[in-house]
């Protein structure tokens, strides 16, 4: 998703970030049942007008990678060079994953529910379809759906099409897409996505912990206007509005700060509500630039448990949960010193 981006409460379906492990698949709707099955009473086979038909929400909520920021990192971890980037904010449109687990009938002593998609291929070494387990508990929260419509239209082939799962406060890899079963399960889930893949770990060999749900994170709209090469910025002159968004899976974000020093000093700012509880929240700083000179700009984000932005990278294996606090180099000089448009925002 491009930074600027950020200026919408809902972010375009064509600008929300994707994170695609495998291939699309290719499903027919007319040949597409979801089944649900493994430690219930009733199995379930439900095609996608059963789906639809049933009662729906709609929610907005943001996804965010959970390596998102990866290429920050030193040394680069192998995987897909994130900078900031990795988010987005859709309404999230479909049926309770709950009311299906309690129709389904669960079984005394389930521990799991196994989400696979239809997407396919190796990784580790193995062949997988994709697949993510939820514990039973946070399985059957109420706000977890089995979506089918993103910004009020069906899912687009690349979100999903024709059914995926929603985990509002979790990071992207939760969220199962093309899913085409259910399983509820007695033992807890072994599958390479979860035992092995999405941990923070810093040696080999080290088992690490699970990735859950989203660290708290503030980016800002870089503002002026960018260096093709290098993306520092440059502005006239004069007090200029910064805006951005936060969120965290946490806790509700309850303090964005704003430093134009680098973060050696903070200035609070200005949090507008959120459009749901489970989606970012808008913040505004109003920052004097009439000095001219070099910035570096920096927001961090603290949520009502307090949990706050590290100043600092956390290097891991996989480059996840990195969640420092974003940086962003700007020139502030006159427009005929920087040889670039008059108009420099």
């Amino acid at each position: 998703m491009p930074l600027e981006a950020m200026r919408y409460d809902i972010t375009p379906v064509g600008l929300h970030y994707l994170l695609i492990h495998f291939d699309i698949p290719a499903i027919d709707a007319g040949d597409y049942a979801l089944r649900v099955g493994g430690h219930v009473r009733r199995p379930l086979r439900l095609t996608l007008d059963q789906l639809t038909a049933r009662p729906s929400t709609t929610l907005a909520v943001t996804l965010e990678c959970a390596g998102n920021g990866r290429a920050r990192l030193s040394p680069r971890p192998l995987s897909q060079p994130w900078l900031g980037e990795a988010v987005g904010t859709a309404e999230w449109t479909g049926t309770s994953l709950r009311a299906v687990l309690d129709e389904a009938g669960v079984e005394t002593g389930a521990i799991d529910v196994v989400f696979t998609g239809a997407d396919r291929g190796v990784q580790g070494g193995i062949d997988q379809f994709y697949e993510r387990s939820l514990s039973l508990a946070d399985a059957m929260r109420d706000e977890v759906l089995l979506v089918n419509a993103m910004n009020g239209r069906p899912l687009p082939p690349q979100h999903g099409f024709p059914l995926r799962l929603i985990v509002p406060g979790w990071y992207g890899m939760t969220h199962v897409k093309w899913l085409r079963s259910i399983t509820v399960t007695e033992r807890s889930f072994a599958g390479y996505q979860q035992a092995a893949a999405y941990h923070y770990r810093t040696t080999e060999g080290d088992s690490g912990v699970s990735v859950t749900r989203m660290l708290p994170r503030a980016l800002m709209v870089p503002p002026g206007v960018p260096d093709f090469m290098s993306r520092v910025r440059f502005l006239k002159p004069a007090t200029e509005v910064i805006e951005g968004r936060a969120w965290s899976g946490l806790a509700p974000i309850v303090k964005v700060e704003f430093s134009s020093d680098g973060g050696r000093s903070w200035s609070a700012a200005e949090l507008e509500d959120a459009v749901s509880p489970y989606a970012w929240r808008r913040w505004t700083y109003r920052w004097d630039a009439t000095r001219p000179g070099d910035y570096e700009l920096c927001a961090r984000a603290t949520d009502a448990a307090g949990n706050a932005q590290p100043i600092a990278q956390r290097w891991n294996l996989e480059g996840v949960e990195n969640n420092a606090v974003q940086r962003v180099p700007v020139v502030v000089r006159e427009p005929a010193e920087q040889q670039a448009p008059a108009d420099l925002g």
